[in-house]
């Protein structure tokens, strides 16, 4: 399963509620959201099937592609100056020509049709958050991670400890 991240959070119903319509996605809404999907994502693909989330990070001049493990899966942010698509294209067609099944998750129209074919099937943004909203309705609420909890930011500076943090905002002004 590859997963078009930013894709599925704008065009799926399930992380409407974190982004608002903050067009920012370093914002903490989608660290947020990204943080929900990547759950999700781990919770339908579980221990079954392959799955990587691909951000898209072409703008970000600090993005190399460096894939990171979530649980079972992997996520990646796409390298600077190559989009999200090219990179989910590449790893879809790697995967098909190793005689892997792919599932290819976004409502993407150019994507969808570049990566359909031989052993390549997509499921939309909208089928997916289905999908996993019938998932969340199947499972009892003590099985699911609380990464939906948005009440609370989850910055660093957040989860530190508050002398911890009070110590390192002191050294950052000299103090120490």
């Amino acid at each position: 399963m590859l997963v078009d991240g930013y894709n599925v959070i704008r065009a799926g119903h399930l992380y409407e509620h974190l982004t608002g319509q903050s067009p920012d996605h370093a914002h903490d809404a989608f660290n947020a959201a990204r943080e929900a999907l990547l759950s999700d994502v781990v919770n339908l693909a579980g221990r079954e099937f392959k799955a990587t989330v691909v951000f898209d990070g072409a703008g970000n001049p600090g993005s190399v592609g460096e894939r990171q493990s979530f649980g079972p899966i992997e996520y990646l942010f796409s390298p600077h100056g190559v989009s999200a698509d090219s990179v989910i294209e590449e790893l879809a067609n790697k995967a098909a020509h190793e005689g892997h099944e792919v599932v290819v998750v976004t409502s993407d129209a150019t994507l969808q049709w570049t990566v359909l074919g031989h052993r390549v099937v997509r499921m939309s943004a909208a089928n997916f958050s289905d999908e996993v909203r019938d998932l969340r309705e199947s499972l009892e609420p003590d099985t699911l991670p609380s990464t939906l909890d948005t009440s609370r930011k989850f910055t660093l500076g957040q989860r530190l400890d508050p002398e911890v943090l009070r110590q390192l905002e002191r050294f950052v002004q000299g103090e120490e």
